[in-house]
């Protein structure tokens, strides 16, 4: 995908899925905003300058607006413009619903569906004056299958399929395409923590028979803002080996 002169924001880019996104948009020829809140972000900048592609580090945390704001406002300092947001911070702080305290479900709800809004709204101004952007917002298959445990993540993941579908038809007439990426089970440290003897049970349930690589999800994302994708918004794209279909 040739996105040469092209500006992304990637929030959440400092490991995992993240980095892998932010690392493959840079391959493609963007120039880069990433974010991160705890964990340092300096090998994915490492990694993008190695490229020859220019990145700026942003530490933000996205549940509160003014940091958001601040991550698309240095972006629109640096380069002028943004093309390419992905929404892709995220946390989870599993529990049975019995167990789980206030404060767990306000976090995850606050990073990973109030941090999608806080973001979209800062950088939609920007792409509705330019007449063109592209929105990726990273969901899960927890979102539309649900999970025991995960009552406040699975909230959150499916208030982002709502949201993504809804801001879609709001940007739509003004050239903007917003679109969400649903992964499965992906080999990240999250999943890695899992015993072995569950992941082989989740593997079972896969019919290609594996977890996907952050790779996978990255490449969608590519194909998402590439202009041979421009005729697609709205949409939810699974990639999870078959697992929900």
């Amino acid at each position: 995908m040739n996105l040469n002169g092209k500006i992304a924001v990637v929030t959440g880019a400092a490991k995992g899925i993240g980095k892998s996104i932010a690392t493959a948009l840079a391959k493609d020829g963007a120039d880069l905003v990433i974010t991160e809140n705890v964990t340092s972000a300096s090998d994915t900048a490492r990694k993008i300058e190695a490229m020859g592609r220019t990145v700026v580090v942003v530490k933000a945390d996205v549940s509160n607006p003014e940091d958001a704001n601040k991550v698309i406002e240095s972006c629109i300092e640096k380069f002028g413009k943004i093309d390419i947001l992905v929404n892709n911070a995220g946390i989870n702080k599993d529990s049975l619903i019995l167990r789980m305290k206030k404060e767990d479900w306000d976090s995850v709800i606050g990073i990973n569906l109030t941090g999608t809004f806080n973001c979209t709204k800062a950088a939609s101004r920007y792409m509705i004056k330019q007449k063109g952007g592209n929105i990726i917002n990273i969901t899960s298959i927890v979102g539309a299958m649900g999970n025991p445990g995960q009552a406040n993540y699975a909230a959150s993941k499916a208030g982002i399929i709502g949201f993504t579908k809804s801001i879609a038809r709001e940007l739509a007439s003004r050239n903007v395409n917003v679109n969400a990426i649903a992964p499965g089970y992906i080999v990240t440290d999250m999943t890695e923590a899992l015993p072995e003897n569950a992941r082989n049970e989740l593997t079972k349930l896969i019919p290609m028979e594996r977890f996907g690589t952050p790779e996978d999800v990255a490449n969608c994302v590519c194909f998402l803002v590439s202009e041979k994708a421009s005729y697609i918004t709205g949409q939810v794209i699974h990639v999870n080996g078959g697992m929900y279909m």
